[in-house]
């Protein structure tokens, strides 16, 4: 018996040094006023021919954005509510970014992690970083090499969609893979 309530007082001083923890917490920036322009998810807004959209004319330049963007099909994939299981849809897509960053090895990307607004911002946050990571790992397994990859948690944080119904909570929980260096 004697063991037991050592067992017992042993486990409550580590809960209770535990909840005193002063560990401080990494959050991300804040997201940029509404209506500033994030830099990744795909546009349907048509950019002059020449400027840095990446393309000249119709026509992506190899390389840019516009390329990996029309290469890949889409630089999101979307994931099933409270999840982050990679979808064969998401496969597709991401196998596809997979091939064209082996075409151009000097770009580094970011991969967003994303989430719709139910939960906790905390909860949001691990659940962003959780999709980042599983989309960067699905790359990093099709040959892209994982020092060129990074990941952030963006949460609930900045939505594509604005609403509070099924359809904009299916587009705001992504992953988004944005171009961060190396492309034109």
């Amino acid at each position: 018996m004697p063991k037991r309530a050592a067992a017992v007082a042993m486990i409550a001083i580590l809960v209770g040094v535990g909840a005193c923890s002063t560990k401080k917490k990494i959050l991300p920036p804040a997201p940029p006023p509404i209506g500033t322009p994030l830099g990744g998810g795909t546009s349907s807004t048509t950019t002059p021919a020449g400027s840095d959209s990446g393309t000249v004319g119709t026509r992506a330049v190899p390389g840019s954005l516009a390329d990996f963007r029309a290469t890949s099909g889409s630089d999101t994939v979307l994931f099933a509510y409270d999840s982050y299981d990679v979808d064969d849809t998401a496969k597709a897509i991401l196998g596809k970014q997979a091939e064209w960053l082996a075409r151009y090895p000097g770009v580094r990307v970011t991969v967003e992690g994303h989430t719709d607004e139910r939960g906790t911002r905390e909860y949001n946050l691990a659940l962003g970083d959780r999709r980042a990571s599983a989309a960067k790992n699905f790359l990093a397994a099709q040959g892209v090499i994982t020092s060129r990859l990074q990941t952030i948690s963006y949460g609930k944080e900045r939505p594509v969609a604005d609403g509070s119904d099924d359809a904009a909570y299916a587009q705001n929980r992504r992953a988004v893979t944005v171009i961060v260096s190396g492309a034109r």
